[in-house]
């Protein structure tokens, strides 16, 4: 190989085996650090084409897949100092030297490591997806990279030689392209590994340790999912998607090579090779896995025959460690199926899930597992959920938890129609706030006491009938019980993808257990949005935050910027209920604008108090009073933690408790009388949903749903005052 060695030091080296069509050689290019590139076949090494694209090293080089519906040459693409990329065609004909064409050039991002690190053609065809070594993505257009038309100039069509072919004034005569999409920095600076297509969306991999679903919209780039694979893996490198539906995850755990499956979440593979930075490869196939790596100079070969596999999943885990919170999301159903009960979770392992529960077949499935949070998933909230023809749910989800951290999707889930008892999940990752970030952008907080960034959101709640006409945009408004003493009220602007702070209140002065929202609607029409918030010391809070949404919704007209925070007032009463703190609290709307309230606390007590909203105030501004009509204690309910309370119907209160007992109370306003018992085998109950379902012959059941170590479904009827709690489902 004489004639093809380059002088200058070899700068980027790529192999291409996987792109080509069937039947031709694999390829292999060098990039030389005097802007020159070698491109040869590994059967034919003596017959190589050489050229030179610009003056300067060669910073990147990396081999395009094209869709699979539209096979040609393999695309080459290479990185100059300048920040220009340059797109080739290849194409190689076995014993014959390459024919290399020059087919476009991209600018990319201004930036102080300016070179792609890897790409892919769109099977929606004209577009290709670049990463950089900056952690963006960028979409460019390229008419002719699907139909394999227009092929442009050819650049080199002979061996390399001293006289070897120049591109540099040809380049000049292609448009240097501007991204049409960018999502700048989207895997941090530490860059992007690498971009694939699957079905009908989009897969990204960085050393940040994250993996991303996209889709494209309108030649526009959207950001669905983010995952995390497993803890500790901070360097993702590739996907593979299996014919059996599974996903793996290549990266590196400190100095060892990882495997991941998405399916089971374990390590298939994990071998110490020192780590990324490093040649590499892995083949995997049914028989057999191989890994291969250089160090030091050798090529070491890792080698693992298949073997069956000698234990056996009886029932799979939904996450590794406790369930804290769960709501039901609906139902969805088949034309002649029976109906789908879906449900999302949080939990300890600082994740969420959106899963099917079966009354039939006692089975949870997972359909998304959601992995943006960086510590403890300790409450859910759902608005806005809408059913469609029966079969499809849609829904915007909030989760919240420790590090003070909120997260917003869009779940849309819909009833497969050609298989029975199969549910498909789209999440899409709406928005996020962190009250350190929120700290951060903050004027003046010099004068201010710090937030604590180590604040844990205990609960959500969604204030409804807060769609305001007087914005441009929906809103919607979440208010959460935090553990440093407040109540704070955010506001989600879906079009513009935020989730703002706008008021607080630390009138506790200790940590806020649980919050819920209510709305009251006068005669006239006029609405009232009225907060119930419970704290460690036992005592109901009963606030009017009327006043802080219509401020918030005007600021939100005349802002260009970060709101200022809003107070968020004083309570208008605030209840003595436990001696402790409240774990749970539900409240029910009742005509003539009455509420019932339930809580249920630490002390295993339960109180329910009958609550009328009047007009207060003057007449040119009428405010809202709230009065006590009636209320009932009932101290040692339970024999442990009251940690889930609903108020069924007006005379029927359903509670659940740390003992593993479900029971359903009769109330009156002189006693609350025991109707039925039942025991739950969900060990360290956190929180449970209640639910009605309609039924023929007029006949009312609930659901419930329970969360702890664990998760059970039961269904209760009641009749009359004598009705009992059978149980049916699930693990």
């Amino acid at each position: 190989m004489e004639s093809a060695a380059l002088v200058a030091p070899v700068t980027a080296l790529e192999f291409a085996g996987d792109v080509l069509l069937a039947g031709a050689e694999p390829l292999c290019a060098l990039g030389g650090g005097d802007g020159r590139l070698l491109v040869f076949s590994l059967g034919s090494p003596e017959r190589a084409a050489g050229l030179k694209l610009f003056e300067g090293p060669v910073l990147g080089l990396s081999w395009a897949a094209r869709p699979e519906a539209s096979p040609g040459p393999a695309a080459l693409l290479v990185s100059s100092p300048g920040g220009t990329v340059f797109w080739m065609d290849v194409a190689c004909s076995p014993g014959q030297v390459p024919v290399v064409q020059l087919m476009g050039r991209y600018r990319l991002l201004p930036c102080k490591q300016r070179w792609h690190t890897c790409a892919t053609f769109l099977p929606q065809g004209g577009l290709l997806l670049c990463g950089d070594r900056r952690g963006s993505l960028l979409l460019f257009p390229c008419s002719s990279s699907a139909d394999g038309t227009d092929r442009g100039t050819p650049c080199s069509e002979g061996t390399m030689s001293h006289s070897e072919p120049c591109c540099l004034l040809r380049s000049e005569t292609l448009p240097l392209e501007d991204p049409v999409s960018v999502l700048f920095g989207l895997h941090g600076k530490t860059g992007v590994t690498s971009v694939t297509c699957h079905g009908d969306y989009i897969y990204s991999t960085g050393r940040d340790g994250c993996y991303r679903q996209l889709r494209l919209r309108d030649q526009q780039l959207e950001v669905l999912q983010k995952h995390r694979p497993c803890k500790g893996l901070q360097w993702i490198e590739e996907l593979r998607f299996t014919p059996s539906g599974d996903l793996l995850v290549l990266g590196f755990h400190a100095d060892n090579f990882v495997v991941w499956s998405t399916r089971s979440g374990v390590n298939l593979h994990c071998v110490p090779c020192g780590g990324g930075h490093r040649s590499w490869s892995y083949c995997s196939s049914p028989e057999a896995d191989a890994f291969a790596y250089i160090k030091r100079g050798d090529v070491m070969l890792y080698h693992s025959e298949a073997e069956p596999c000698e234990q056996r999943v009886l029932l799979a885990s939904l996450h590794g460690r406790e369930i804290t919170c769960v709501r039901h999301l609906g139902a969805v159903r088949a034309p002649g199926c029976h109906p789908i009960n879906i449900f999302v979770t949080g939990s300890e392992d600082t994740t969420a899930c959106v899963l099917t529960l079966s009354e039939l077949t006692r089975a949870a499935v997972p359909l998304a597992r959601l992995s943006d949070h960086i510590s403890s998933v300790r409450a859910l909230a759902l608005a806005g959920t809408a059913l469609q023809n029966g079969t499809q749910l849609c829904s915007l989800l909030f989760s919240a938890g420790g590090r003070a951290q909120i997260e917003c999707y869009r779940l849309q889930c819909a009833a497969d129609l050609g298989a029975e008892g199969m549910v498909s999940c789209q999440v899409a990752h709406v928005a996020s706030h962190r009250l350190d970030e929120h700290w951060d952008r903050m004027k003046n907080r010099h004068k201010l006491v710090k937030m604590d960034p180590e604040t844990r959101y205990m609960s959500l709640s969604v204030v409804c009938g807060t769609s305001s006409e007087q914005l441009p945009m929906p809103c919607t408004f979440l208010a959460a019980a935090c553990s440093d003493g407040s109540v704070r009220l955010f506001v989600l602007l879906e079009a513009a993808r935020k989730l703002l702070l706008v008021a607080e209140s630390f009138h506790h002065q200790r940590c806020v257990l649980k919050v819920e929202a209510f709305l009251h609607t006068r005669a006239e029409g006029e609405r009232r949005h009225l907060l119930c918030s419970a704290a460690t010391d036992g005592s109901v809070a009963f606030w009017d935050i009327t006043r802080a949404i219509a401020d918030a919704t005007d600021a939100l007209q005349h802002s260009e910027g970060e709101l200022q925070l809003l107070a968020l007032g004083a309570p208008l009463l605030t209840v003595m209920a436990h001696s402790c703190g409240v774990n749970s609290l539900h409240v029910q709307e009742l005509p003539k604008g009455q509420f019932l309230v339930a809580s249920g606390s630490d002390d295993g007590s339960i109180h329910v108090c009958l609550l009328e909203v009047t007009r207060g105030g003057d007449e040119a501004e009428p405010g809202t009073c709230l009065h006590i009509l009636e209320r009932v204690a009932r101290p040692c309910t339970h024999a442990a933690h009251v940690t889930g309370i609903r108020v069924l119907r007006p005379d029927l209160v359903l509670s659940a408790s740390v003992d593993q007992r479900l029971t359903l109370w009769q109330l009156s306003w002189d006693s609350l009388k025991e109707l039925s018992t039942t025991f739950f085998h969900v060990p360290d109950l956190a929180e449970l949903d209640c639910w009605e379902v309609a039924e023929a012959g007029g006949k009312q059941h609930w659901y419930c749903v329970l969360c702890g170590q664990g998760l059970e479904l039961l269904r209760c009827a009641a009749l009359d005052t004598r009705s009992k709690l059978p149980s049916q489902g699930a693990v």
